[in-house]
C-alpha cells in the first residue's frame, strides 16, 4: 500500500482486486444516528459529562470495545468485528461487519443500539430516527476534534452552500455490496445510479431542521446537492454501456484532494491553487510521492451517490427509524444479487435522459413518493421496486431461526409505500398535529426507544 504509484493502471488494478467470487459476496452496512440531549432535543456535544466522547468512553469500558484516540481526545471505537466512529457534527455511526444475510446485520445492529440506548439513559441523551438533527444550527454544534473534519469543515464553505450542513447535521444509511469482475460492478453501479430518484422517495426522512420544517421530505438530499460538485452528485459517465474501471479513475484523478496522511499527520492539500490526484501522482507534492494507501483514502472523500471502491457503496438513503434501518441493505441484496432482478430494476429506470435523472431526484426530495415520472407516480414504481428485491430475497433462500427469509426487513416499507407515506411525511403530519410543534413530543415520536427494532 505504501509503494509509489508507477501508473493509471495500478489504480485501476486496485478496483480490479476488489472482484470476488458470488459465493463470497457479502453486504456491510453503515449506520449513522443523530444523537441529542433528552431535555431540549439539541445536538449531543462532542465534549463534557454529557457528550459523544463521554458516551464512547462508558461504552468503551462497558462493552470491551478499545479506544481510539487524536490529540488525547476518544474520537473511535474498534470493536470485535465493527467499529463505532463519530460523524463531524457527533453523530454516531457503526460501520457493520460483511454479512452473508441481512439476519446478521440485524443481531449486530440490535446490539449495538441496545448498548447506546443504555449508555444514553446515564447521560440524558436519545438517539432519534431522524436523517438530521432537527433543532440546533451549525454554529451551535461542536466540530469533532479530528485533523481530517478540521481541514475539510473551512473548505467545504468555499464550495457549496450546505457542505457545512452536510458534515454537522445530517446522517445516512449507507450498504455496501461486492462485485464478481469489472463488467458486474459497473452493472451495479450504472443501476444503483439509475435507483438514487427511488431511493430518495421511498427514504425521505429529514423534514425538520433548525427547529422548524425546511420545505423537503429529504433537506439531507438537497444538502448533499450543494456541497461539493467536484465531489458529489450523479455521474453521468456510468450511464455509458462501455463504462469502465478506467473510466472511474479518470473522474477520481480530476476530484481536488483534501489531504495526505503520514505517520498518523494530515498535510492540508486545499489551500489554493489545490491539488487533483493526477497532479499529486505526475509531481507528487513536496518529497512526498503518491501511493495506493493515498489512493484508497482518496476514494473515501468522493461523496457521489453511490460510489466505487473495493465494493460498491450506495449512500443515497437517510437515517431511518431502527425498524427501517436495514431495509436499504434488504432491498440492495434483494435486486443486485439476483441477475433476473437486476435486470427488472433496470427496466423500471433505464428511459430517463440524464437531466431527467436529476430532476425526479430533486422532485423525490422535495415530496417523496408525491413525485412524478411523467404520467407516472414515483409511488407505483417504489412499489415495484420493493417487490422485485422482495423476490430477489425470497430466492436467495436465507432463513432465520424462525425460518424467515430475507424478505422480512421489506415488510413494514412495502406496507407504508403502499400507503404512500414515507417517513418524512408522517413526521410532517404529526409536527403539525398532534406534536403541536413541540420538540419534547417530536423526541418522544422519533426516539429510538419508541419502538424495538423488530
Amino acid at each position: 500500500m505504501s509503494e509509489p504509484l508507477e501508473s493509471k493502471d495500478d489504480l485501476i488494478r486496485y478496483f480490479e482486486a476488489g472482484a470476488k467470487p458470488r459465493a463470497q459476496w457479502r453486504v456491510g452496512t453503515e449506520y449513522e444516528k443523530v444523537a441529542v440531549s433528552a431535555a431540549d432535543g439539541r445536538a449531543l456535544p462532542f465534549s463534557g459529562a454529557r457528550g459523544v466522547e463521554e458516551l464512547l468512553r462508558r461504552l468503551g469500558d462497558r462493552h470491551g470495545y478499545e479506544p481510539v484516540d487524536e490529540h488525547g481526545r476518544i474520537i473511535a471505537l474498534n470493536g470485535e468485528r465493527a467499529p463505532i466512529t463519530i460523524e463531524p457534527g457527533g453523530q454516531i455511526e457503526l460501520s457493520g461487519e460483511q454479512c452473508e444475510t441481512i439476519h446478521c446485520a440485524h443481531s449486530e445492529f440490535t446490539r449495538h443500539i441496545e448498548q447506546l440506548i443504555e449508555v444514553g439513559h446515564e447521560i440524558d441523551a436519545v438517539i432519534l430516527g431522524l436523517g438530521m438533527t432537527p433543532v440546533s444550527r451549525i454554529d451551535e454544534i461542536e466540530l469533532l476534534p479530528k485533523d481530517r473534519y478540521r481541514i475539510m469543515y473551512p473548505y467545504m464553505a468555499r464550495k457549496g452552500r450546505l457542505g457545512q450542513r452536510m458534515m454537522k447535521q445530517t446522517a445516512g444509511v449507507q450498504a455496501n455490496l461486492d462485485y464478481s469482475d469489472e463488467a458486474d460492478a459497473m452493472r451495479k453501479l450504472r443501476l444503483s445510479m439509475g435507483l438514487v430518484p427511488l431511493i430518495y422517495s421511498i427514504f425521505a426522512n429529514s423534514p425538520l431542521s433548525d427547529g422548524g420544517l425546511n420545505g423537503y421530505q429529504s433537506f439531507r438530499g438537497h444538502i448533499w446537492m450543494d456541497t461539493d460538485p467536484d465531489r458529489c452528485g450523479t455521474l453521468e459517465f456510468v450511464f455509458r454501456d462501455d463504462a469502465g474501471f478506467e473510466d472511474y479513475a479518470e473522474y477520481a484523478l480530476e476530484v481536488p484532494m483534501y489531504f495526505i496522511e503520514r505517520d498518523h499527520r494530515y498535510a492540508n492539500l486545499t489551500a489554493p491553487p489545490g491539488i487533483t490526484f493526477r497532479q499529486f501522482m505526475e509531481r507528487g507534492w513536496g518529497k512526498e510521492r503518491a501511493t495506493i494507501e493515498d489512493w484508497s483514502n482518496h476514494l473515501t472523500t468522493i461523496f457521489t451517490e453511490v460510489r466505487l471502491k473495493r465494493y460498491i457503496e450506495v449512500r443515497t438513503a437517510d437515517s431511518q427509524p431502527p425498524a427501517l434501518m436495514l431495509t436499504l441493505p434488504a432491498l440492495l441484496k434483494g435486486i443486485l444479487y439476483d441477475s433476473d432482478c437486476v435486470a427488472a430494476a433496470w427496466d423500471l429506470v433505464k428511459r430517463w435522459s440524464f437531466r431527467e435523472r436529476l430532476e425526479y431526484t430533486d422532485e423525490a426530495q422535495k415530496i417523496g413518493l408525491a413525485a412524478r415520472v411523467g404520467r407516472v407516480r414515483m409511488q407505483d414504481l417504489a412499489n415495484e421496486l420493493l417487490n422485485i428485491a422482495s423476490v430477489g430475497l425470497m430466492r436467495q433462500h436465507c432463513v432465520n431461526e424462525r425460518g424467515e427469509d430475507e424478505s422480512v426487513y421489506l415488510l413494514r416499507m412495502m406496507d407504508q409505500v403502499r400507503m404512500g407515506q414515507t417517513q418524512a411525511s408522517l413526521t410532517i403530519g404529526h409536527w403539525k398535529g398532534r406534536w403541536n410543534y413541540d420538540v419534547q413530543r417530536l423526541i418522544a415520536g422519533t426516539s429510538y426507544e419508541a419502538e424495538a427494532p423488530y
